[in-house]
């Protein structure tokens, strides 16, 4: 569904992403782990556009490197930005009804769905999103860009700064989007949370892959958890 090969992409003259390949199949949860700074981010950023990407990127069998990121999205590749990026003068539910790519054909998800999954955000459907938690926001972006149906999703740190309550609620989200049968891109450096619902890791390090494999072939490897996990 999603395949990059030797993708590179640069801030300036800082070379970030070095010949980078992946692949994530239809339906598939893949894990993409890494210490901070090593590219993680720029990678996901890289396939949406919003980094300019050197290197093939095919989704769906299209080559969609070099296309703006609202194409991107219009193709069904759906994209959850770390930094919570929620439209905070709007409403929960003008910012759900936002996500939703074409209102003459309702996709797999819809408003009422998001606000029964999320009781908090139910309780808070009407109050301008600005006010939310940090943890509400981040369900908040989640679900927006369910309500785009996407094929494949791309999370990036869904889990950074939350309460443990909370991480355990965007775990089951991101469990039950992949029981939905869509494929999901996560970025995460919880381990706990990769390594539950994850079918395939890749481990990145300067700008490079430097492991893949499964959860249970990952556990072995203590080696590359000390080398490019561990702090």
């Amino acid at each position: 569904m999603l395949a990059v090969r030797n993708l590179n992409a640069y801030y300036g003259k800082s070379h970030v992403l070095q010949g980078v390949d992946l692949d994530v199949f239809p339906g598939e949860v893949v894990a993409l782990l890494g210490r901070n700074g090593v590219g993680r981010s720029t990678t996901v950023k890289a396939i949406m556009g919003e980094v300019a990407p050197v290197g093939e990127v095919r989704f769906k069998g299209e080559l969609i490197s070099g296309r703006p990121s609202h194409e991107i999205a219009r193709a069904g590749l759906g994209y959850v930005p770390e930094n919570r990026d929620i439209f905070p003068m709007m409403t929960v539910r003008q910012n759900l009804l936002l996500g939703i790519k074409d209102m003459r054909r309702p996709g797999r998800w819809s408003v009422e769905q998001m606000l029964d999954m999320f009781p908090n955000l139910r309780n808070r459907a009407d109050t301008a999103a600005g006010v939310l938690s940090g943890g509400e926001k981040q369900m908040l972006t989640i679900c927006r860009t369910l309500m785009g149906d996407p094929d494949l999703i791309m999370i990036d740190e869904p889990t950074e700064g939350l309460a443990p309550k909370i991480v355990a609620q965007v775990g089951e989200l991101i469990a039950e989007i992949a029981r939905a049968g869509v494929a999901i891109l996560l970025v995460e450096q919880k381990l706990s949370i990769a390594l539950k619902i994850a079918a395939r890791v890749y481990v990145m390090g300067h700008g490079e892959i430097v492991y893949t494999g499964t959860p249970a072939e990952f556990a072995t490897r203590q080696d590359i958890r000390r080398e490019w996990l561990e702090v």
